[in-house]
């Protein structure tokens, strides 16, 4: 199927922050960036000042900071003065502990306002601050307590007992385990949070802040190997707050919503920090995915932007399809939401196309990694949009697609690589060292750090292509891609068109080694509700694919699989599929969706 560029011939409900991409390009300078932020009174930079304390002082104090949905729907708010008074507190809390400069600071908690204070006040402490999945299980909790050298870290009960207290142990240097909530009088080498904070002052000065000091630590899984704490800094939020107004598009008058937990990155830059240092409204839901609830929230918080993942997306699409009515939607009041973003892995074309029928929007994809710290490529709400790309570089990015070698990464000779140049040539994604978000280095673990730079670039290991106007499309992960008789093929690509069958709900796709063609490519899928596994529908499949993608890259072989193993974020997790395939090692399974 072609899909159809998306123009925007409608007059915006707000003016779009960047209009004429090339003229802000031309015009951006980091620097330039940098002079939005106040900065501390005395010098310095400080994320938490940005995001809560400069606010509360100014005419934005009695404005809804966080407005926070319970799981019974119920709603409470939190202005940005009330939270500058609570981040002072913990800060205050971490104080009387001995917590301080460089100190780090781990929260495993689920959306509530005590996330939200832990990590302000953190920050305002000049400690460093690392989220944990609240869904992980005990063993990679307990490695990621070990790897970051903990020595604080904030709970409820449920989550310490379930999770961490059989393993504390094995982490000599955690000195204090902080309970949200009750519990703690029954849980032996715990405090509770809740009297610490009821204990401390509401003032707290930030120390001096240099924008190098370590802000973030952000634990990323690869494919072999333990997982890397990337390092991010105070002058992320230069970043932050630049890349939120034009990839978000965000103004203070928003009511924001950003569904990521916090426990990952986005759900950390772009879920509490971005929009805070922009002073605007950011609704926190306490509850679980549920297609009615998101839609309610939608339209009772009166959301104008919402930035949610493919998946998420591809949930709400087979609750509400494109054919037919759109009741759902159609229940709530929408008319609020006026720019809808995603990301997390790469969004397909349908997709795009349905924001546009069923919620009047399409849906602006972009791309960034753990360690890029921030956005770095995106679809702007004043361009038109190509269904399926992740758009062009922001402004102050400088991105680029190297030769790739014989292993899918970028060939690098003698210490240099060279730059693909022609149009709609493939190879690795790379982007210029330089922008204040970039990760400063991998915890403890320097080769790992300078094995991601070449050439003058940073090595994304993403596969993509870009096309004669400049626009980045999505191949795959230069671990995942096909080598087939000669060919390389994306299996995001392949997994794009078989998710446009009516039948398929998800895929994912590897490369079997075969004698002859070196690899052909295999496609798990995952069926819709009421759709049987046939041999009929086997083949109807195979055909499809050949139809769309032709016989050199669509799949040869088709395995039916309801349970696709898959992040807890939703990814579907080729590398496992291809190590159960193949019998091998299947590597990091933390971040795997139902182990513990």
């Amino acid at each position: 199927m072609h899909w159809e560029t998306i123009h925007k011939d409608t007059t915006p409900v707000v003016p779009p922050r960047l209009t004429d991409y090339d003229q802000s390009r031309s015009a951006f300078t980091w620097s330039q960036a940098r002079t939005a932020l106040a900065g501390l009174p005395d010098g310095g930079l400080n994320m938490a000042h940005e995001a809560v304390d400069r606010h509360a002082a100014s005419d934005l104090a009695d404005k809804a900071a966080l407005r926070c949905v319970a799981r019974d729907g119920s709603v409470s708010t939190v202005t940005y003065a009330e939270l500058a008074r609570r981040t002072a507190r913990f800060a205050n809390v971490l104080r009387s502990l001995g917590i301080g400069l460089g100190d780090r600071v781990f929260t495993l908690l689920g959306r509530c306002p005590e996330l939200y204070t832990t990590v302000l006040g953190t920050l305002k402490n000049t400690s460093v601050l690392c989220p944990l999945f609240a869904a992980f299980g005990p063993d990679p909790v307990a490695q990621r307590l070990r790897l970051g050298d903990a020595q604080v870290l904030v709970t409820t009960a449920v989550l310490y007992r379930r999770k961490a207290a059989e393993r504390r142990a094995s982490v000599p240097g955690l000195k204090h385990v902080l309970i949200v909530g009750p519990g703690a009088e029954e849980l032996p080498g715990t405090v509770s949070f809740d009297d610490l904070m009821s204990a401390a002052p509401d003032t707290f000065t930030i120390p001096p802040t240099a924008p190098d000091d370590m802000a973030l630590l952000h634990f990323t899984s690869g494919t072999t190997g333990t997982p890397k704490g990337a390092v991010h800094v105070h002058e992320a939020v230069v970043a932050h707050y630049a890349t939120a107004s034009y990839a978000l598009d965000l103004h203070p008058e928003d009511v924001y919503w950003c569904t990521a937990d916090p426990g990952w990155v986005t759900g950390m830059s772009y879920g509490i920090i971005a929009p805070l240092v922009h002073g605007v409204t950011v609704v926190v839901d306490e509850g679980d995915y549920d297609a009615r609830r998101w839609y309610r929230i939608l339209g009772e918080q009166r959301v104008t932007v919402w930035y949610t993942a493919p998946t998420a997306l591809r949930m709400l699409m087979r609750a509400t399809p494109r054919q037919g009515p759109y009741d759902l939607p159609r229940s709530y009041d929408l008319s609020a939401l006026r720019f809808i973003a995603s990301v997390g892995e790469p969004l397909n074309p349908e997709a795009v196309v349905w924001g546009r029928d069923v919620l009047g929007l399409p849906i602006h994809d972009n791309w960034w990694q753990t360690e890029t710290g921030c956005i770095m490529i995106a679809n702007f709400a004043a361009s038109e949009i190509r269904p399926g790309s992740m758009g062009r570089p922001l402004p102050g990015v400088v991105a680029t697609v190297l030769e790739q070698g014989e292993d899918g990464r970028a060939l690098v000779i003698g210490g240099r690589v060279t730059e693909v140049q022609r149009p709609d040539g493939e190879g690795e994604l790379a982007i210029r060292p330089g922008w204040p978000s970039m990760f400063r280095g991998y915890l403890h673990d320097k080769k790992r750090y300078d094995a991601a730079f070449a050439g003058g670039w940073y090595l994304t290991g993403d596969l993509v292509r870009r096309d004669a106007d400049g626009w980045y499309w999505f191949v795959g992960r230069a671990d995942d891609v096909i080598k087939s008789a000669g060919h390389l093929i994306g299996p995001f690509e392949v997994e794009s068109a078989l998710m446009e069958h009516p039948a398929v709900a998800e895929s994912g796709v590897i490369g079997r080694p075969d004698p002859v063609a070196g690899n052909v490519v295999k496609a798990f899928v995952s069926l819709r509700p009421g759709v049987e596994p046939t041999a009929d529908l086997e083949r109807e499949l195979l055909a499809f694919g050949r139809r769309k993608l032709g016989p050199a890259v669509a799949p040869r072989e088709i395995a039916f699989d309801q349970n696709l193993p898959k992040t807890r974020s939703g990814k579907v997790m080729r590398r496992v599929l291809r190590a159960r395939e193949l019998g091998l090692p299947t590597g990091d399974l933390s971040t795997l969706e139902g182990t513990a």
